[in-house]
């Protein structure tokens, strides 16, 4: 077997900048101030402690309008997009507060559900396991990219895509 043959030989980990400083331009005209931009830093470091509450908060979220999809309440577009925002969500902030491998999964997800435009067993499948993917990485508070076990979710959702397709 071929070195791209192999599973997840094609799966790419995106390990976004930690710092605020990293991500803005310093000096120059429209540069950001250095010393507002620690201390927000800093309010980003001292919030960090309250990710799990908010993501856990967001996780039931996503339960809820996961279970409203399986029920059949509303449009499969509604369903959809209100998964898709939830997701999102998450995605946006895991890799903010530390927890890198919650960003990368919501991105599977995001991805996945731009795709669909029906919500059947097949779908509902493929959306459950990236849920599960994520009440992994909350339970086991897996921050940065999860160690191996991150990389074996990752390369199970990847190789999931890649059948799917």
């Amino acid at each position: 077997m071929s070195d791209d043959n192999k599973p997840g030989a094609g799966a790419q980990i995106i390990r976004p900048p930690q710092t605020l400083q990293s991500k803005v331009e310093k000096g120059g005209p429209g540069a950001v101030d250095l010393d507002a931009l620690a201390r927000a830093e800093d309010v980003i470091a001292n919030l960090a402690d309250d990710y799990l509450d908010w993501v856990r908060e967001d996780f039931v979220r996503l339960e809820a309008a996961f279970e409203k999809m399986k029920a059949g309440d509303g449009t499969a577009e509604e369903n959809l997009e209100a998964l898709f925002q939830i997701s999102h969500d998450m995605k946006g902030q895991g890799g903010s507060f530390g927890y890198d491998l919650m960003t990368a999964i919501g991105d599977h997800l995001c991805r996945l559900l731009e795709t669909l435009d029906k919500a059947g067993p097949r779908e509902q499948g493929m959306i459950r396991v990236h849920i599960d993917a994520m009440r992994v990485v909350i339970t086991k508070e897996l921050k940065g990219d999860g160690g191996a076990e991150g990389r074996q979710l990752l390369m199970g959702l990847t190789l999931m895509g890649e059948k799917a397709k």
